[in-house]
């Protein structure tokens, strides 16, 4: 948004309460965190589901919110610009979060098909997380949820993970796994070692021991003449 805005709006909403935010409470992350969107899941599957469920809860907050929306952007215009072409921004972020969750959806179904562990109740935990974003705003002043609404974007690495995702989970087929890595092949048996040894039964050694020479009796020689 135009920072024009950003501080009308400020002044608009400085005597509100400060209320719990839709994006959740809490520390600020910190450089390693910011990678990620905070309480989301660091493995590929789990971050695409969460962003799943994140962009489906903004999506649907659009009818709630565009009354008061197209009320601030009336109220508070940045100069040069029509008030047309501001709602169409959000009109054209609709339909890029509409095709955004196809590409989320495909992600996760090709990774759920591929792997040798079922995913599907980790994929809806995750699902849920990414919507407990938004779980605030029903008790929130709408002025307030608005606000987040119109400056909220999608994680950056959401999309890009999911393309990763979905391409690596169609490549490895049966040798994938959600985190990223290879399904460990099953280890080939190793001869055992510490069997009792097999004794040989005294017949075969009988049998395989070498004949002594017979005993040859001395002949006796004629007398001389």
């Amino acid at each position: 948004m135009k920072s024009a805005l950003f501080l009308a709006l400020a002044l608009f909403l400085a005597d509100e309460a400060p209320a719990q935010s839709v994006g959740g409470a809490g520390a600020e992350p910190t450089a390693a965190e910011s990678k990620y969107p905070p309480g989301a899941p660091r493995d590929d599957y789990g971050l695409v589901a969460w962003c799943y469920g994140a962009l489906g809860g903004y999506l649907e907050l659009h009818d709630d919110v565009m009354p008061e929306v197209t009320r601030i952007e009336s109220t508070f215009r940045a100069p040069g610009r029509t008030l047309e072409e501001d709602l169409k921004v959000y009109s054209d972020m609709q339909r890029d979060g509409r095709r955004q969750m196809k590409l989320f959806a495909a992600a996760m179904e090709a990774a759920e098909k591929a792997s040798l562990r079922p995913l599907n109740a980790v994929g809806a935990e995750a699902v849920k997380k990414g919507r407990g974003v938004w779980a605030a705003a029903p008790n929130l002043p709408k002025a307030r949820v608005a606000q987040e609404w119109m400056s909220w974007a999608l994680p950056a690495r959401c999309e890009s993970t999911a393309v990763a995702l979905e391409n690596r989970a169609k490549l490895m087929g049966a040798g994938f796994r959600a985190g990223g890595e290879e399904e460990a092949a099953p280890a080939e048996a190793e001869p055992a070692t510490d069997a009792a040894p097999v004794e040989t039964p005294p017949e075969a050694v009988a049998s395989e021991a070498p004949a002594e020479p017979a005993a040859v009796e001395p002949t006796e020689e004629p007398p001389a003449a």
